[in-house]
């Protein structure tokens, strides 16, 4: 391992610049001072680096000792990364609790993974097969609904010498790899990767298929796509983190990477106190069985908060390789923001908009585009999705500031929450009028196959109907209601209907809180089929008549009704409407 030792000449907060490092490399991790504190080097200046330090810089001077490993930051992969907190730069959260207590040391360390601990590995390859980096070696059981894949690391392609079955630890040699060039390797169930940099493979794939959150308003209106990537930006209380909770729950992925950049204490203790109790909808088992937590709370160093999300995301990657479906929550990017301006006011770059510094947009671009449903490397053609949705906390709720834009020039999906849908308890408080989905030509095909043919059409009526009301209401504002043509108030109500019956969701109902894609659309249906006949009857009957007949009250109860009794309500439902409008018209005569 290379070395470089370097003298501390200047401490700026988390920014420590040393000189007598030319022999150093960008992005080396380094040890600073008596304390051993983490930092990495984020620039070079002839024999001057200047290190980002992920620790408390309090108390380090000038002369100080500063010694490179010549290794990038980088994270371990392998068992033990489900059900574990850990910070921003992989340390065990829960392990540091048990050796030195509830306060964080500086200069502490304490390996990622679990060193004791064995796990049984069952191979998968024998001896003097030929392998390819990204190749599944053999399984471990790590949790009872997670099965870990050992993967070939990307740079040990050859012929495998050997393979044991048995309990191991982590580092532990499980075999031998002979390769290409001849250098024998020993295998063992971890291996590392440097977080700044992706992971490699095979094919990306375009993103049509829908990552279903069970969430109407997302999934009829602004759907994300399986490896696609989202902004959820909104002003405090706007129920960012409820929404995140949902999708953690619900979403269609088989892990989830929960990454708290830079946010409140007690919003992570909140976060880390519910995931152990959240049950697992797919399994009743507790979610956390699928989960990995990076917490990176606001009063920790600011440095690690550029850290925690590439930690994150390198995990994220990892488990996408084993050809599972990843969600990658990140709350929020704009505390991440936070940390890059910092950093380069300490270094005296030149700011751009807002005091960011000028590459903003580049950063944020590099760690989205890491998001993709791929084929994944390797000889079975297996195919795996990471998606990527990241909450934004823009100051008052101003998305015209730099990180909303920026972020909204990279993403594909915008879920633009509202603090006054949030005031009048309308959650999620997604506002459908300046929200947008760009997936939604893309996945057209597999909805028309696997949901409706007119699904999109439907999605379409509703948004029309949701426009006009927009409309209507500043015609109403002005007017009153008596102003409106019979058309126009039907029009309203609807809208309303679709609102208050359709897009608002109770979170903590037990039926409500997942609603399926066959509940969606028979929803969407009976609503518009009250509307097309409300449009189509008499004109000499009183719309407050039809506005009043009983079915209007199973429609909009239709969704707490149980999942196996959605079919056959949906008939009877449908009939309903016919019937109470034919005894309209026959009342009228």
């Amino acid at each position: 391992m290379k070395t470089s030792n370097g003298i501390i000449k200047k401490v700026a907060g988390p920014l420590v610049v040393a000189s007598g490092m030319r022999s150093a490399n960008m992005f080396d991790v380094v040890r600073v001072s008596r304390f051993h504190l983490i930092g990495e080097i984020i620039e070079m200046r002839g024999d001057l680096a200047s290190i980002q330090v992920y620790e408390e810089t309090s108390g380090l001077g000038p002369g100080e000792e500063v010694v490179s490993t010549g290794n990038p930051l980088s994270v371990e992969l392998g068992p033990g990364l489900i059900n574990s907190i850990f910070d921003g730069i992989q340390r065990p959260l829960d392990e540091i609790k048990r050796k030195i207590g509830t306060n964080l040391e500086r200069g502490v360390e304490v390996p990622a993974l679990n060193r004791e601990k064995k796990w049984l590995f069952s191979p998968m390859k024998k001896t003097g097969d030929r392998l390819y980096a990204g190749d599944i070696l053999g399984t471990v059981q790590e949790t009872a609904i997670v099965l870990h894949k050992i993967l070939v690391p990307h740079d040990c392609e050859g012929e495998l010498l050997s393979l044991n079955e048995g309990e191991y630890t982590v580092t532990d040699q499980i075999g031998e790899i002979k390769k290409n060039d001849g250098k024998i390797v020993p295998l063992a169930l971890m291996q590392k990767w440097p977080v700044r940099k992706g992971r490699p493979y095979k094919e990306k794939l375009s993103p049509d298929v829908p990552l279903v959150t069970g969430q109407r308003v997302i999934d009829t209106l602004f759907p994300i796509a399986k490896g696609g990537v989202a902004s959820v930006p909104g002003p405090f209380g706007s129920g960012k983190t409820v929404v995140q909770h949902q999708l953690a729950k619900w979403a269609d992925a088989d892990i989830i990477v929960y990454i708290g950049c830079g946010e409140r204490g007690n919003e992570m203790t909140d976060v880390l106190r519910e995931f152990p109790e959240i049950k697992d909808p797919k399994t009743g088992r507790t979610l956390m069985e699928r989960t990995v937590l990076i917490a990176n709370t606001s009063d920790m160093p600011v440095a690690a908060r550029e850290a925690s999300v590439y930690t994150g995301i390198t995990i994220a990657e990892y488990f996408r390789d084993m050809g599972y479906s990843v969600a990658l929550l990140a709350d929020s990017t704009s505390r991440w923001a936070e940390a890059l301006r910092e950093m380069s006011g300490r270094l005296e770059e030149m700011p751009g908009e807002e005091g960011y510094p000028a590459y903003l947009g580049n950063r944020l671009a590099s760690f989205y585009e890491r998001a993709g449903r791929v084929i994944i490397a390797g000889q079975d053609k297996r195919e795996g999705a990471l998606s990527v949705i990241g909450a934004v906390s823009p100051p008052g709720g101003d998305i015209s500031e730099p990180v909303s834009q920026a972020t909204l020039r990279i993403v594909k999906v915008f879920w633009g929450l509202d603090a006054n849908l949030a005031y009048r308890r309308h959650f999620p408080a997604i506002n459908w009028l300046n929200s947008y989905s760009l997936y939604l030509d893309g996945m057209q095909g597999w909805y028309q196959d696997a949901v409706a043919k007119d699904w999109l059409e439907l999605r379409g009526r509703m948004m029309g109907l949701l426009q006009d009301e927009a409309e209507l209401d500043e015609i109403v504002k002005l007017v009153g209601m008596d102003a409106l043509s019979r058309a126009d108030r039907l029009k309203l109500e609807t809208a309303r209907s679709i609102r208050e019956d359709y897009l608002h969701q109770d979170a903590f109902h037990e039926v409500d809180t997942y609603s399926s894609l066959e509940r969606q659309y028979c929803m969407i249906r009976l609503v518009l089929n009250f509307y097309d006949m409300s449009v189509k009857a008499d004109e000499d009957i009183h719309i407050n008549k039809m506005l009043t007949l009983p079915v209007r009250e199973k429609i909009g109860r239709f969704k707490y009704l149980p999942e196996e009794r959605i079919s056959q309500e949906y008939e009877a439902v449908t009939l309903e409407i016919q019937k109470e409008f034919a005894g309209l018209v026959t009342e009228e005569i």
